[in-house]
């Protein structure tokens, strides 16, 4: 399916997906290839190199957000552990997921080597985690899956380091879970104050 979908096609159709299911349209074969596509092809800010992903598949996957739920349900207030139990179980049930995580140690070097951009390097770095996130995203709902990108740090980033094996100077940026949709993804979100695309969009020929 993604061999022969064009490129923006896929760019317009990706929407986050929350009702998912654990089962795969593809191989986890096919899945690991496309993270390894990602982590050996895109872009980083003076080719730092810096992101780090971890693929989550069966009792991994079903672990993290094991973990996820313990780690909120001790510090939020009981009235609003029903709900979110309920959230959380939503993602448990999807097929897999792609924590994402920058090494700060190629960003320290860069700083060392130009100290004019020093204090740059760090916001370049959420720059390539931010590429690498919205390439998967896009690439797996090509194949037929449905995703949602959460963000549970810092709460769960001390387990999720010892459970893995997780280098601890590393920064955990997002999480993108994703299955096969359920149902579909529901309408977009309207902005409160739309702007037209003239002023959005210039161009000067």
């Amino acid at each position: 399916m993604a061999d022969t979908k064009p490129f923006l096609q896929a760019v317009k159709d990706r929407r986050t997906y929350y009702d998912l299911k654990s089962e795969s349209p593809i191989s986890n074969e096919r899945i690991q290839e496309i993270v390894k596509t990602a982590i050996t092809s895109l872009p980083s800010s003076f080719n730092s190199q810096s992101a780090r992903l971890v693929l989550l598949l069966n009792d991994h996957h079903k672990k993290l957000w094991d973990i996820t739920k313990d780690s909120l349900l001790a510090i939020i207030p009981e009235a609003q552990h029903e709900q979110t139990i309920g959230r959380i179980t939503g993602f448990k049930n999807a097929y897999a997921t792609i924590m994402f995580f920058e090494d700060p140690q190629p960003i320290k070097e860069l700083q060392t080597a130009f100290p004019t951009y020093a204090d740059k390097f760090p916001q370049w770095s959420e720059h390539t985690s931010a590429i690498h996130q919205f390439t998967l995203w896009t690439a797996l709902e090509a194949e037929g899956f449905g995703a949602n990108l959460q963000h549970y740090s810092p709460i769960i980033d001390d387990k999720v380091k010892e459970e893995w094996g997780v280098d601890k100077s590393y920064k955990l940026v997002a999480q993108l879970v994703f299955g096969t949709p359920n149902s579909g993804p529901g309408d977009r979100p309207k902005l409160v104050t739309l702007k037209p695309l003239e002023e959005t969009f210039k161009v000067f020929e």
